[in-house]
């Protein structure tokens, strides 16, 4: 679903996230980890083409596309309707003034998704957010009347109303509480098991990523240093950085 060979993304000359080797296929979870500033959310931008002003160079598939060769247009085809973008903050993302499910409505139109009759889609909303446990009554809420937790949800539900095969998240618990955080995890982990969804999830949070991901590349000054099965990098790793990481935990 993922393949990335040799990417390297520079503004200004200056390397900000070089990346030789990714992988993700369906079902599985891989996980980028490390500080702020060391390349993680810069990786993920640049997998669906939304790195502005930067000069990009390698090879970068997803979902059979050729993002870095792609038109404009065949990437808008394959953002959110086949990889899905799910970012920190959500909620920032919504429209204040519109109903969370006018704005699902929207997009699934947008995307050609349904018959195109009211009834076929309400069924796919009802559906998507019964998968990431939230009550259809949401769907009438606005985005203050809700929780960080619910939103993050709520951008999931989404991205399976419209049929995403990749989850691309960039933080999604950095922000809610630990309870929180525990139930956001289990629906990407249920979802990834039910569906065979590929899910790529950016992180600072190793405690978090040895929950779920099957690999993990660990990045520092742009750079991954060090990568491999998420069981052996996280209990045994071999580059001092990832070492730091792990005693950094609580």
């Amino acid at each position: 679903m993922i393949e990335v060979r040799d990417l390297q993304v520079r503004y200004a000359g200056r390397l900000v996230a070089g990346v030789p080797e990714l992988d993700v296929g369906a079902g599985e979870c891989v996980a980028i980890v490390g500080e702020s500033g060391s390349g993680k959310s810069t990786t993920l931008l640049s997998l669906l083409g939304l790195t502005e002003n930067a000069d990009i160079s390698g090879h970068v598939r997803v979902c059979g596309v050729d993002v870095l060769t792609a038109s404009p247009r065949r990437l808008r085809e394959i953002r959110g309707a086949r990889a899905a973008l799910v970012m920190q903050s959500p909620q920032s993302a919504l429209s204040p003034a519109t109903r969370l499910g006018v704005l699902m409505r929207r997009a699934l139109r947008l995307h050609g998704v349904g018959s195109g009759k009211d009834g076929r889609l309400d069924e796919i909303m009802a559906e998507s957010v019964a998968a990431v446990m939230l009550d259809r009554a949401i769907l009438r809420r606005y985005p203050h009347e809700i929780s960080g937790g619910q939103a993050q949800r709520f951008a999931i539900a989404l991205a399976i109303a419209l049929g995403a095969e990749v989850i691309l998240a960039d933080e999604p618990t950095s922000a809610l509480d630990v309870t929180v955080q525990a139930e956001v995890v289990g629906v990407l982990r249920r979802l990834r098991e039910e569906r065979d969804l590929a899910l790529l999830l950016v992180s600072h949070d190793l405690a978090l990523v040895s929950t779920i991901a099957d690999r993990v590349l660990v990045m520092k000054d742009g750079e991954v240093v060090e990568s491999g099965p998420a069981a052996r990098v996280l209990t045994e790793p071999s580059h001092p950085y990832t070492r730091e990481l792990l005693e950094a935990l609580p």
